[in-house]
């Protein structure tokens, strides 16, 4: 948050994901108006459900979450079998507070395949709702949802707003698993950069990086002009799912109008979320 420019208008996450960074913004009052984007159309329509009815989408969780008792592994594999076929939001977000690092995983027929992690139940139906209806307060009336190309989102952004991608990893999207859906296209992708830059719009790009000796992806190019730093983000939950201990460095690429302090930096991204922890693996 340290990093945000006095006086944005607008956040904006063309890979928003869980809306962390979002949220986070909203409770440290950095921003006042949000456009959450995210290609996966069934994570979108649980945020329209969270942001415009949240009560309705807190009783469904309670109703599917009560259900469970005393059948918990059979009753996620009936959630999971009736989400792929259905997607239905108060089913995803069930599967999400279950399933292992609230990790969004597809196999190549398209079909959610993450496991539960056994040694919870996921929030109980109280925190769920509170932390559903704190996000809606935030978010009513004050966020644009939608479930666009990116390209198509950065396409919109003015100066004045700060632009948040944390996109699909380099080497873990094309070489390793299933768990993203989408991938994006590199070259592409720096020629939307390009497209900001030269647009004088902020931005932020948040890439793993490396973990131990392991390097993901190409560096961006130096012709971008950006401030490129290493943050110590301790075990990643990708790390964790592919089984390694190796601690894991990210990258942020900031943009010519963000000033970096390090100082600032010296705890990672990753931990000014976690006072949101709308899906994340503690609730």
């Amino acid at each position: 948050m340290s990093l945000f420019p006095v006086g944005t208008n607008r956040l904006v996450e063309p890979f928003a994901g869980s809306a962390a960074i979002s949220l986070a913004a909203g409770h440290t009052k950095r921003v006042k108006r949000w456009t959450i984007n995210d290609l996966h159309r069934p994570l979108v329509d649980l945020w329209t459900e969270i942001v415009h009815n949240p009560d309705a989408i807190s009783d469904k969780y309670e109703s599917i979450w009560k259900a469970q008792l005393g059948d918990e592994r059979a009753h996620y594999d009936r959630v999971r079998d009736r989400f792929n076929a259905h997607h239905r939001p108060e089913d995803f977000l069930y599967l999400l507070a279950r399933c292992v690092k609230a990790a969004v995983r597809y196999n190549a027929r398209g079909e959610f395949n993450n496991s539960p992690d056994n040694r919870r139940l996921g929030a109980v139906p109280g925190t769920m709702r509170r932390h559903i209806t704190g996000a809606s307060a935030l978010l009513k009336g004050r966020s644009s949802l939608l479930s666009v190309d990116y390209r198509e989102v950065l396409e919109s952004a003015k100066p004045g707003d700060l632009v948040y991608m944390d996109p699909p990893y380099q080497g873990v999207v094309d070489t390793r698993n299933h768990r993203y859906r989408h991938g994006i296209s590199f070259d592409e992708f720096v020629s939307a950069l390009d497209g900001l830059r030269r647009k004088g719009v902020a931005f932020i790009v948040s890439y793993d990086g490396r973990t131990g000796a392991k390097r993901y992806g190409r560096a961006l190019p130096a012709s971008l002009g950006l401030t490129h730093v290493e943050v110590l983000a301790g075990r990643s939950t990708q790390a964790t799912l592919l089984g390694r201990d190796d601690s894991t460095f990210e990258s942020l690429y900031l943009s010519p109008e963000i000033r970096a302090d390090e100082g600032h930096l010296r705890h990672g991204p990753r931990d000014a979320n976690s006072g949101v922890p709308l899906f994340a693996e503690s609730v």
